[in-house]
């Protein structure tokens, strides 16, 4: 192993021992003490039987086979998950051929956040990775099921069944992927027509045609966002079957991935010989694995939120500076918009994941040794999925079919991943730069203070924003609002940069996996509403005009002003609460929600995990 990589998981081992020795002893004795099917009375067992009578008799003479549990994230609003309106049915034929049963044991909520994106209904985007958690949960609570299949793709959901289904580790899962839409309007082309929209030179029509261009029938969107760096996650953590994560959805190809993964899912269970559950296979050198798939990729900075929240459910503690460490270590092999102008078809086609495993495995920055779904350590997620007459294979994976998307390890796009952590009077916040050019990586500016993206929006549209500028959105964070991604500013900041002026963001809020260009120290923590100790962090001290510096090479964020007169600010007042569209629902989230580094989860925090 790479002796960073090699350190960094000493580090979080060490550091997490007490409490993934906590879960463990939790999921062996879930195991040992399940209220499972044999142990469930005839009435309830007559409940949980009734909805299914093509499987009845399998279900109550055959105890020893497996009951697979479908957490399923389906709607049609959704295009990655519009895919999965027919998986249930087809999946419990699949299940029959092996001699196990599959039942729909619950629905997950499934929110795009590419519908919300800055309005209201974004605010509730974050907590609902609580939510899924706890309908995932609620859908596992029945003791009918021995394994189940987790069906979600999108921002949130995959953190958030994971979260839930890890509560759950004694019994083996695999997640079921539906894949990518087929290209249609390039990315780069669909964000220059925003620009252009921004600036006025573009109709609202001629915006519509171009979105609708892009993201036009079921799939997931093409860019590399959160939604297909959670797909690259599942495949280094050795979750999926290996290389199910970037296949276009209605191919012989996908239905023969998700066919293989009811099979192996069967044969993973406690009655057989090969037992997997999902709490083994998810440990400290998956959790590792994930970390350093996302800097290797560029791929979205969400993860360092939902990353360590997931971690956290497992009984493992991954801090920010462990991402610090790795991104000084790990190369970036892969190129994919907004970090370089190829989608996710074109990455695959250049080789995707099998490619990025196998040079990162070779390279000794991935664990090889992983407890996989496959049945193998992760190697096997090196090689490609492909059909060979009517039968799933896999196969070796040829050099990168494009080097301006994919290079090996010893050849790099850069030496490192391309995130960084800035520390300074202003809090401890994120930035990635993959994306970002170098000589745009310390910008040194007034600022502009912020209490909502549609305020820089009209301050935008009156030309107040006119010249060099830090743009300071405070009051963002998980506490104040529910940390809305704040992505509708990508536009016209990046305006404002081509236009030539030194422009940065400074956040207790997330920017989306999707922004690029423009420098972003986001996450900022402690964020400025105060917390369950009455203090509020140091970014509600910024004011109009102070000089503030980004800065990406020594990584600092300061305010530069004196430091006595910076003690003595008394902090901005918070906005109040804001209600409609179910927001004040979620204040009991909003209330309990930890920092940013811990994942900002209410359920996490309020179950002391």
């Amino acid at each position: 192993m790479n002796p960073a990589v090699s350190a960094v998981t000493d580090r979080i081992i060490e550091r997490s021992r007490p409490t993934r020795q906590a879960y463990l002893s939790l999921i062996e004795r879930e195991r040992d003490g399940w209220i499972g099917r044999p142990r469930l009375g005839c009435a309830n067992l007559a409940h949980a039987y009734a909805g299914t009578p093509e499987d009845r008799e399998a279900m109550t003479t055959r105890h020893e086979a497996m009951n697979i549990g479908l957490v399923t994230a389906y709607n049609d609003m959704l295009s990655a998950h519009a895919v999965y309106y027919r998986y249930p049915e087809q999946m419990k034929i699949w299940a029959r051929e092996v001699g196990a049963t599959a039942q729909v044991a619950g629905g997950v909520p499934a929110m795009c956040d590419g519908v919300t994106q800055g309005y209201a209904g974004m605010e509730l985007s974050l907590f609902s990775r609580d939510t899924i958690a706890l309908s995932t949960a609620v859908a596992l609570s029945h003791g009918t099921f021995e394994g189940a299949a987790l069906l979600g793709i999108c921002d949130k959901i995959v953190p958030g069944l994971l979260m839930g289904a890890l509560r759950f580790g004694h019994l083996p899962m695999i997640l079921i992927p539906g894949g990518p839409m087929p290209s249609g309007l390039p990315n780069k082309a669909k964000a220059a027509v925003r620009e252009r929209f921004a600036e006025g030179q573009a109709t609202r029509d001629e915006l519509l045609d171009a979105e609708i261009q892009a993201y036009h029938t079921q799939g997931t969107c093409t860019f590399y966002g959160t939604a297909n760096t959670n797909q690259m996650m599942m495949e280094v953590m050795g979750l999926h079957m290996p290389g199910a994560a970037f296949v276009n959805p209605g191919t012989k190809l996908r239905q023969e991935l998700t066919r293989a993964a009811v099979h192996r899912l069967a044969a993973i269970g406690v009655h057989g010989d090969d037992y997997r559950p999902l709490g083994v296979c998810v440990d400290e050198k998956a959790i590792i694995n994930a970390a350093v798939g996302l800097l290797a990729t560029g791929g979205s900075t969400n993860h360092l939120l939902h990353l360590p929240a997931i971690a956290r459910a497992a009984g493992i503690v991954i801090d920010w500076e462990d991402f610090d460490r790795l991104s000084a270590a790990v190369p970036t092999v892969a190129r994919v918009y907004p970090n370089g102008s190829a989608d996710v078809n074109a990455f695959e086609a250049a080789g995707g994941m099998p490619f990025v495993i196998h040079e990162l495995i070779g390279a000794g920055y991935l664990h090889r040794d992983l407890k996989t779904v496959a049945g193998a350590d992760l190697s096997a997620y090196g090689e490609r999925p492909v059909i060979e007459g009517e039968r799933l294979a896999w196969q070796p994976v040829p050099a990168s079919g494009d080097e301006t998307i994919l290079r090996p390890a010893d050849r790099p796009f850069a030496p490192d991943g391309g995130m960084r952590i800035l520390q300074g009077n202003i809090g401890r916040a994120c930035i990635k730069v993959s994306a970002v050019e170098r000589d745009r990586w310390v910008v040194e500016a007034p600022a502009r203070v912020f209490a909502d993206q549609l305020e820089v929006l009209a301050a935008f549209r009156d030309g107040e924003l006119e010249r060099d500028v830090v743009v300071v959105v405070r009051f963002q964070g998980p506490r104040a609002n529910g940390m809305p991604e704040l992505h509708k500013l990508t536009p016209p900041l990046g305006v404002l940069q081509n236009r030539g002026f030194k422009v940065a963001l400074v956040t207790d809020g997330r920017m989306s996996g999707a922004s690029g260009k423009v420098p972003c120290a986001i996450h900022c923590s402690p964020e400025a509403l105060p917390g369950l100790n009455g203090v509020g962090g140091a970014i509600g001290l910024i004011r109009d005009g102070d000089l503030v510096r980004v800065d990406a090479e020594a990584g600092t964020l300061t305010a530069l002003v004196d430091a006595a007169e910076w003690k003595a600010r008394t902090p901005a007042a918070a906005p109040p609460p804001a209600s409609g569209m179910g927001r004040e629902l979620f204040g009991l989230f909003r209330g309990l929600a930890d920092e940013a580094e811990k994942g900002a989860s209410a359920i996490l925090a309020g179950a002391g995990l």
